[in-house]
């Protein structure tokens, strides 16, 4: 092993077991991720919303760069809230940005006790559900398309229409899944990670011990690596 490696070794066992839980060990995005949320990073954590929204914001910030696709990630209580009750109460959510200037959007789906991920590429007018348990979307799917109809109309004073979309629940053969349960977030943010640089899927279930821990060193230096 590398001093490099066995120096950010280091440094993420102790993020894990040294201080007390309320410790700040990262400020950012208007966010701060204590020890106690980096810890639900430990191998069968389950990731919270602090962690979740970090690490995607991570990612927009990745996407600024040149040669990258531009991203747009709505945080993880965007779509309860759309589902729960109508576009009028979120409107106000994109104050300020033009969410079809970007080439993709995520938007993180929690159901109950699972992570999911709903990409919206716009350059290719699709709309992809992710969910490393291999089930089924497509509703959610809908419900985002309809928002980006209101949204398009509303802010843009364009028409989208529907039949030009291309809507689909990525099947069990297309994507890589869990084998346990509680991995679902981390394979989230890791096809946030791989789709937002326009990379196949290429990661198994066996990695996720690996991304866990990179996933520490990540938030706590605020970059990707």
């Amino acid at each position: 092993l590398s001093p490099l490696f066995q120096a950010m070794e280091r440094e993420i066992s102790a993020a894990f077991n040294s201080g007390v839980p309320e410790d700040i060990l990262s400020r950012a995005f208007k966010l701060s991720v204590t020890r106690e949320d980096i810890c639900t990073l430990q191998p069968i954590g389950w990731l919270n919303d602090k962690i979740m929204n970090f690490y995607m914001n991570l990612v927009v910030e990745r996407s600024k760069k040149e040669g990258y696709p531009t991203v747009y990630a709505f945080n993880t209580f965007f779509y309860a809230k759309l589902s729960s009750t109508s576009y009028k109460e979120v409107k106000k959510w994109t104050q300020g940005v033009d969410i079809f200037k970007h080439d993709i959007i995520f938007v993180p789906v929690h159901l109950r006790s699972h992570w999911t991920l709903l990409v919206v590429d716009l350059r290719k007018k699709t709309i992809k559900y992710f969910d490393s348990l291999g089930q089924k979307g497509d509703h959610i799917c809908k419900t985002i398309l309809k928002y980006l109809q209101e949204e398009s109309r509303e802010k843009r004073r364009i028409e989208l229409t529907a039949f030009e979309w291309t809507l689909h629940s990525m099947g069990r053969q297309e994507i890589p899944l869990q084998n346990n349960g509680n991995d679902c977030g981390v394979f989230v943010c890791k096809f946030a990670d791989f789709i937002s640089r326009d990379k196949p899927l290429t990661f198994t279930a066996e990695h996720m011990p690996y991304f866990r821990r990179k996933m520490v060193w990540e938030i706590i230096h605020q970059q990707l690596l």
